[in-house]
Parts: structure tokens; C-alpha cells; sequence
């Protein structure tokens, strides 16, 4: 395929460029037609570079041909430009090739990808609203037709092979796009060509300097590294044929690892790229499944295996439907990636989804069945957009661990997951009713991060049990969406019952006649706002009032004479708006809410009882409708924060570090050094003031520049100092 692309990047001329998509598929009579219709639609229009606009539909059709064969995907790849970019409609392209290029062209155009003249400040709020958008309106696109993601994706790699034509800074911005948005798509529908060459060209441009340096220690080592590549593809062949396979029923291909994966294992590890063992990788192909496993044996009997490092995704096959085995093999001092599948195995790993259509295999929508479960369950209706793209990015970027239940079913979780994000993968009911977990037989948190492997069973109970703290914790989408939800649900009804109850403890009622009195108003709309708004409180209060002198006469005589205007008070942390006297402020100790989270008041004998919004035993006094009080946090008072950082053993970085504390308006009040030392870092623990109280917002910002270990809030509320 690199010949054939390296053909697709230089060629500038039209007809050239019709040639190469005949080498990829025959142009049948409806290609010419869409071929005719495109070059006269797209007539007088150029790219940036000042070649003609048509030549970059017709090499997108070329890419399609080349991944999929099918000629349906090839015409939509010729027309995806026209209705957006011409007067041409929608109708039109329906009546000249029919509802199904219609219907691919129609979703091709809803994805609206960022302009090269409107592209936003890169790392800027609106930079990643617009990748976010774009990332969504794909996925929205796919959900019917996944062909619609397949062309786009066509799209794009063609955009990037010829990203030289723009400006370096529309080149970077671009890229940023592709790397965080259609690469992990590709990779989720397991079309790993097209993925690792939007890695590749996204990564020279993003990582100019990181992607010299890889580039030149490559070429530099080109002749030795080829020499131990065929080395030990020789090593592979004679072994297989020593037990037993004969010459003509493999194939051994080798290779150097791409560069953006050899990247972010440099990345990972903290190691240059000299220290990068796994370089190469070799596949082997053979002719049936079983033979997989005989080749299996055989290299590890022949070679030291790396045990810790193999997987076998034909057993257990990915989501997307990808089955290989992979393992890993010591060559004299260098290890060496070893994949192991048959022919139809390599067609899918190539080219994914694609290969239904490309080798015409498997009944139809098999596919569909396998690769797109995960594209189906994404919150796609998610308010936020920004919310939506961190639960999604979340489910495509991450490396994938495999475990199970103790019925044997195994599940497909991103690496790091923890026992609650398994329990959300069984079931949300599972998820939502989760107390407990056994791992492996032994008795463990929800928490506890899990491994490739393990056999997980999930304890519950009837009730559903809240985890709103634990939200940054889960990786998957799933658990993610299904905490949120939940914690959103108990959130709502918590605050329309304190609501009543505040009102009817201020008006000193139950708080059943206050509802009442509400409703005969049609004033119940916003009652849930109480606990939060002090002017809807106010605005409460007042139709109260007005409502119970025209209907309960009596009821009003009685208010007239005991009741008070409501006043504020303020007390230690705390902003109270009551006519009830308060001697002190208590806390029930069964929750810990800390400075700037959501409390509630109980009112008990002039005493003020702070509760944490969401927390259970105040949820069931809120139920029994106790006395309440409105209750705010008291001013702007500062938060505290107590940070682990680990900073590079190199000169400025911690001038650095306290220049960007600066920058994101933190106070530092206290720093230590060298509490832990390795070879290449030392962790240092700094304490800092912030007027934010998002801590995820914090950092988020840190990490950026450096490696955040921990961030833990400092101020906690029954701290009165």
C-alpha cells in the first residue's frame, strides 16, 4: 500500500488520478457516470495547492477502492464534495445513483469538519468544542451506515498526505484534529493500515522534533536493523518448518513498528529510543486457525517467550472483531513482537469493517454485529458536548484488557479499569446496585484496578447505591454516563423535597400543606431551585404568602402573628437565610463534605446539622421531611490543594513548574523536594490556594506541562481554622 500511496500524495493531474482509481477497482458505468458528474460539478474549483479541486474526490474514491471494493462506497467517495461545495442537491445525486449513495453522501455531508479558514487557537476551549462537534456528528452519522465513517476516514488520510500545501500552523491544528479524532476511530473499526498512517502524518507535524529524532535513528540504523529483521524471519521459517509446516503454507512478513507507537512507548517508559527493545515485529500467516496454535508452540519452544506480554485475541477476540495471537520473543540481546493469524484474520486486522465489503465475507450485517456494539452504546444525546468527548475519547484511545465473569463470559475493558466499570459492563442495574467485588476468589474494592485475566463477580443489593466521588475513577463511557445519571436523577429529587421542606420550615407547616399551596398556585416549576437560588426562595416565600391570605384565611390570621421575615446569618463557613434562631453549626460526621461541595441544613433545637447533598442517611431524613434550612458556602474563601509532582532531574524545570502554578492564578503556601528519587525524576509536594473549586480543572492544567501523581483537596469542612 505505500507505493500506492506515495502515487496518491504526488499526482496533480486528473486523469492521472483516474488511471490510478482503474488500478484499484473497474470503473463500471456507474463510476464513469459519477466520474463525468464530479469533474463537471467541481469545474473551475481549486484546492491550496492550485491543482484542481476534482483530483481530491477522485483520489479519495482511489483509497475507498483500494480498502473496500465496493462500488457503492467508491461513488459516494467520488460525490462526498458536491453537495456541500457545489449548487448541486441532495435530491439530485438521489435521482442520478439512487437512495443508498444518497443516503452515504447525505451522512458524508452532515459531518461538517473544522475550515481551514475558522480553525480555532490550538488547546483552546473552542478548539476542542470543535473537534467534539466533529466527533460526534460522525459517530451520529455511523450509527445506520457505518460505510459513511469509512469514506471520511478516506477522506482525511487523503487531506493529511497533502497537508504541505497549508500554513504550518493550519497544518498543526489539522493534525491535532486527526490524531484525537479519526485515528482512534480507525482504530476502533479495526482498520489498522488507515490508523497508523493518520498516527504517523499527525505525529510529523505535531512532534516535528520528536519525529526527526526517530526518523533519523531509523535511517541511521536502517542496514542493521533490515539485517536483524531478516535474521530472524529466517529464524521464524526454518523453526515452523522444523515442526512440521511446509514452505508453502505460511507466510512470515516483517517490519519496523511505526513511528508514533514507538513514540508513546518512549513516552511511556521515559526511555530514549535506543532503549526501545521491540522495534520489530514479524507476522506470521498461516492457512486455519489451529495452525495458529501450532506456530504458537513452536516458536515457544524454539525462543524464549515473554510470558507477561502475550495475548490471545482468537480465544478472546477484540471488540471490533480483530483475532490474533500476539506474543512476544527474546532474539539474542533484543525482543522481537510476534502476531500469529490466519490470511482472513490478516484481510480483517488490515482493513477492518472494510473487509466486509472488500472480500465479500460473512452473512450480512455480521459485521455490524461485532465491530459496532461499542459505537451503539456511546452517550451520543449527552447535553455537553465536552462531556460527550471525554466519555467517548475515553472508550477509543485506551489499550484494551480482557476479563471475565465466573461463568466464563468475558468482556473487553480499557486498560486500568476498575471492578466497577466490569459491573457497568455486565449490566447498569449491576452497576448501579454494586457493594462489593470478588477478584480471582479474594474479597476486593470497586475500586481495585483490574488485570488481564482476572475473573471478576460483582456483589449487590436491591437498592441502588450512589458513587458520585468515584466518577473520575472508572474509564469506560459506560460507568462514566451511568454514575452521572443517577447522581443527576438523586440530585433533582433531593432538591425539590428540600425545597418544600425548607419553605415549610420557615413558614413552620408541614411540608405537605406547603405543596399543596404551591400546586393551587401553579408555583411548584421551579421549587427545585430553593435549595440553590436565594432569590427563588424569596420568590417562594413570597407567593406562599400572597396565596395562603386569599384561600386559608385562618391559616393566615396564625402566620400573621408568629411569623418573622426570613434574615441571613452567618456562622463559620456558612451563609444561612432563616427566621429560626441557630445557636451553633454541627456536622453528622456520616459524610464528609468538604469546602465548595453541595450541603444541605437539617434544623434541629436552634441547631444547624450540615449533611453532604447526596449523602444517605440526609436522603432519608429529607424523605421524612425534617426541617431544613437554606445554607450556602460563606464568601470566596479559598481553596486548598496538597500536589505530587514529578519533575525531570534537569536544570529550570522547577522554576518552570512554579512559573505555570502562576500562570493558572495558584497560590503556592508550602514546597518540599526530594521526597522520592529515581534515576531520571524527583517528586516534589506542593501546597497551594485556588479560587477554583473544580479540581479536575486544576488538573487538567498541570498536567499539560507535567506529571501530576496526585492532587488531594486539603480543606475540609469540619476544619474550622
Amino acid at each position: 500500500m505505500n507505493e500506492f500511496l506515495e502515487l496518491v500524495k504526488r499526482l496533480r493531474d486528473a486523469d492521472e488520478a483516474i488511471t490510478l482509481l482503474g488500478t484499484q477497482i473497474e470503473i463500471d458505468e456507474t463510476i464513469r457516470s459519477a466520474l463525468d458528474f464530479a469533474i463537471s460539478a467541481h469545474e473551475g474549483q481549486t484546492r491550496k495547492s492550485g491543482e484542481a479541486y476534482v483530483i481530491h474526490p477522485i483520489l479519495v474514491a482511489a483509497i475507498t477502492a483500494s480498502i473496500s471494493g465496493d462500488t457503492t462506497m467508491v461513488v459516494s467517495a467520488l460525490l462526498h464534495d458536491v453537495v456541500e461545495d457545489t449548487p448541486h442537491t441532495i435530491e439530485e445525486i438521489e435521482e442520478r445513483f439512487g437512495p443508498d449513495v444518497r443516503h452515504i453522501v447525505e451522512g458524508l455531508t452532515k459531518i461538517v469538519e473544522i475550515r481551514e479558514d475558522k480553525l480555532a487557537p490550538a488547546g483552546s476551549n473552542e478548539r476542542l468544542i470543535s473537534s467534539a462537534l466533529t466527533f460526534r456528528k460522525m459517530l451520529i452519522a455511523s450509527i445506520e451506515d457505518v460505510r459513511v465513517l469509512i469514506i471520511k476516514l478516506c477522506d482525511r488520510l487523503h487531506n493529511m498526505l497533502t497537508l504541505d500545501a497549508l500554513p504550518a500552523e493550519k497544518q498543526l491544528r489539522i493534525s491535532e484534529e486527526t490524531l484525537v479524532v479519526y485515528a482512534p476511530i480507525a482504530h476502533r473499526l479495526g482498520i489498522s493500515r488507515i490508523k497508523n498512517l493518520l498516527e504517523d502524518l499527525s505525529f510529523r507535524y505535531i512532534y516535528p522534533k520528536d519525529y526527526a529524532r526517530i526518523d533519523e535513528y531509523i535511517q541511521r540504523n536502517h542496514q542493521s536493523l533490515h539485517i536483524r529483521l531478516n535474521s530472524f524471519i529466517g529464524k521464524v521459517k526454518n523453526t515452523l518448518c522444523m515442526y512440521g509446516f511446509p514452505r508453502n503454507d505460511f507466510e512470515v512478513i516483517g517490519r519496523v513498528k511505526h513511528y508514533y507507537s514507538i513514540y508513546l512507548k518512549m513516552h511511556r517508559k521515559g526511555i530514549g529510543i535506543d532503549e526501545v527493545l521491540d522495534l520489530l515485529a514479524v507476522r506470521v500467516i498461516v492457512k486455519e486457525p489451529i495452525q495458529c496454535y501450532e506456530a504458537l508452540g513452536a516458536l515457544h519452544l524454539q525462543f524464549t517467550p515473554l510470558i507477561s506480554r502475550f495475548k490471545d485475541y482468537i480465544a478472546l477476540p477484540k471488540d471490533n472483531g480483530y483475532r490474533t495471537i500476539h506474543t512476544t520473543l527474546f532474539d539474542d540481546e533484543s525482543i522481537v513482537e510476534a502476531q500469529i493469524r490466519t490470511e482472513r484474520m490478516h484481510h480483517l486486522a488490515e482493513y477492518g469493517i472494510a473487509a466486509h465489503w472488500k472480500y465479500k465475507e460473512g452473512e450480512e450485517g455480521e459485521e455490524d454485529g461485532v465491530k459496532l456494539e461499542w459505537l451503539k452504546s456511546l452517550p451520543y444525546q449527552d447535553d455537553s458536548i465536552e462531556e460527550f468527548y471525554e466519555l467517548a475519547k475515553n472508550d477509543l484511545f485506551s489499550e484494551d484488557i480482557t476479563v471475565f465473569s465466573p461463568r466464563g463470559d468475558y468482556f473487553t475493558l480499557p486498560k486500568d479499569s476498575v471492578a466497577l466499570d466490569f459491573a457497568y459492563a455486565v449490566h447498569t442495574e449491576i452497576g448501579d446496585q454494586a457493594t462489593g467485588a470478588f477478584i480471582n476468589k479474594e474479597k476486593a474494592s470497586l475500586l481495585t484496578i483490574l488485570k488481564n485475566g482476572d475473573i471478576v463477580r460483582i456483589v449487590t443489593q436491591e437498592e441502588p447505591i450512589l458513587h458520585c466521588s468515584w466518577i473520575d475513577t472508572v474509564k469506560t463511557s459506560r460507568a462514566k454516563e451511568g454514575i452521572r445519571a443517577k447522581c443527576r436523577a438523586r440530585t433533582r429529587e433531593v432538591n425539590e423535597l428540600a425545597g418544600i421542606n425548607i419553605l415549610a420550615t420557615i413558614f413552620d407547616k408541614s411540608p405537605e400543606t406547603i405543596r399543596r399551596i404551591l400546586e393551587e398556585a401553579d408555583a411548584t416549576t421551579s421549587v427545585q431551585r430553593v435549595p440553590e437560588q436565594l432569590d427563588v426562595l424569596r420568590e417562594k416565600i413570597h407567593r406562599i404568602s400572597r396565596e395562603a391570605k386569599i384561600r386559608e384565611v385562618r391559616f393566615w390570621e396564625v402566620l400573621k402573628k408568629g411569623y418573622k421575615r426570613p434574615w441571613t446569618k452567618e456562622i463559620d463557613h456558612f451563609s444561612f437565610y432563616t427566621n429560626k434562631p441557630i445557636d451553633r453549626v454541627e456536622f453528622d460526621y456520616c459524610c464528609h463534605p468538604k469546602v465548595g461541595d453541595d450541603i444541605v441544613a437539617f434544623y434541629k433545637e436552634n441547631r444547624a446539622i450540615i449533611h453532604h447533598k447526596l449523602c444517605r442517611k440526609a436522603y432519608g431524613l429529607i424523605q421524612a421531611g425534617e426541617p431544613m434550612l437554606f445554607v450556602q458556602w460563606r464568601g470566596s474563601k479559598l481553596a486548598r490543594y496538597r500536589l505530587i509532582i514529578a519533575l525531570q532531574n534537569q536544570k529550570g524545570v522547577l522554576a518552570q513548574l512554579l512559573t505555570r502554578l502562576s500562570q493558572m492564578g495558584l497560590n503556592v503556601t508550602s514546597i518540599e523536594l526530594g521526597i522520592y528519587s529515581g534515576d531520571n525524576a524527583e517528586y516534589c509536594r506542593i501546597e497551594v490556594e485556588s479560587d477554583r473549586a473544580n479540581k479536575k480543572e486544576i488538573a487538567q492544567g498541570i498536567s499539560r506541562k507535567f506529571k501530576l501523581v496526585e492532587i488531594v483537596a486539603l480543606d475540609d469542612a469540619y476544619n474550622h481554622k
